[in-house]
């Protein structure tokens, strides 16, 4: 069954809120509450709400965090990958196209941490280069 108009509202006011409970979700879209709660099943079970996540406030983002864009040895990129997965400050890690093989995003307490990290990953084998980017303030996020 294809996701409709319903699903579309109510997976926008997850997103205001993961904690809204199923009898105001249902009252938001004038539905009955069993009728919600078998959409967030249906949901659930086709994949399409992979989970439920915390969304820190500003107090708790006070983690620098960083972006390093590496180029990668041709056929070494299954080698950085496990050296980026086995760094605890490595975040996230994309492959891309163009210039740069990889983007890692990097959170870390100090800037000595951070540069430690950003250390780690150019001596990585299989980096050709990296450019690292401190993030400074965030001025657009539509993640949340």
């Amino acid at each position: 069954m294809q996701n409709d108009d319903i699903d579309s509202k109510l997976l926008a006011l997850l997103a205001e809120n993961a904690r809204m409970p199923v009898a105001q979700l249902a009252r938001k879209l004038d539905l009955a509450r069993t009728t919600v709660q078998a959409r967030l099943e249906r949901l659930e079970t086709n994949g399409t709400i992979a989970g439920y996540t915390l969304r820190l406030g500003q107090p708790a983002q006070q983690r620098l965090r960083a972006t390093a864009l590496l180029s990668v040895e041709p056929r070494s990129g299954p080698a950085v990958l496990s050296r980026l997965k086995a760094l605890g400050n490595v975040v996230r890690v994309h492959t891309t196209s163009g210039r740069f093989d990889m983007i890692a995003e990097i959170s870390a307490e100090t800037t000595e941490e951070l540069d430690e990290t950003l250390d780690w990953i150019g001596e990585a084998k299989g980096v050709r280069s990296s450019e690292s980017l401190i993030h400074l303030s965030t001025k657009i996020d539509r993640s949340v």
